[in-house]
């Protein structure tokens, strides 16, 4: 049976309630968008496996609550992400001033090596703009972080996005990569070996495989 993933990453959504996290995710994982969603209890998570350099990743997508009273037990998820997208409204500047509490608490609870990705979501709805698409930029480049805007509604930027957060974690964790390649390869090459040694026994009549132990 194949391999269905090479490797799992963790990814979080963090942001004010309302901003758009759960139909960020259902648009991403599921192609669907739902208007009317409730408010996101807890947490909640999606899977989905992408290819990238050859290499199938599956990823985790825990989409948090933004409520307050939520936010010790999202916090304790902080630590077991490689990815992570902080995501406000652009038409709340609200939510967006909120961005900066937001990255405090991951400075304080995630690993070093966490990759951030900012999103300002709902540029569908630019006439309701609160939030200027050059203040998220230069948010997003104050922290070193890229910069999406995005709409679940359009579908704008939403595979985009995650998929650039995925390749930013794979680049984070480049030497485990390389190992995992190394150890792909050796797999590939196994199994070519097998195969013409599997031939080569059909053709003289021998039936005995060869042993990789």
């Amino acid at each position: 049976m194949a391999k269905q993933y090479d490797v799992l990453f963790r990814l979080l959504l963090l942001g004010d309630s309302g901003v758009g996290k759960t139909c960020l995710l259902c648009r991403f994982t599921d192609n669907e968008y739902h208007p009317s969603h409730i408010s996101t209890i807890g947490i909640d998570f999606k899977m989905k496996t992408l290819e990238l350099d050859g290499i199938k990743v599956r990823i985790q997508i825990w989409d948090t609550a933004g409520q307050e009273r939520y936010q010790t037990i999202t916090k304790q998820y902080y630590r077991r992400a490689q990815g992570i997208f902080l995501v406000y409204d652009i038409t709340s500047e609200l939510s967006f001033q909120h961005i900066m509490k937001w990255v405090t608490d991951i400075d304080e609870y995630a690993p070093d090596k966490v990759q951030k990705i900012l999103i300002g979501n709902k540029c569908d709805e630019d006439q309701k703009r609160q939030v200027a698409m050059e203040q998220g930029d230069k948010l997003a480049k104050a922290y070193g972080m890229d910069f999406f805007e995005t709409s679940a509604f359009t579908n704008r930027n939403i595979k985009e996005s995650f998929f650039r957060l995925t390749e930013l974690v794979l680049q984070a964790n480049q030497k485990e990569l390389d190992i995992l390649r190394v150890s792909l390869n050796n797999e590939l090459n196994i199994a070519a070996l097998e195969e013409e040694e599997s031939g080569e026994c059909d053709a003289s009549g021998n039936s005995q495989k060869a042993c990789w132990c």
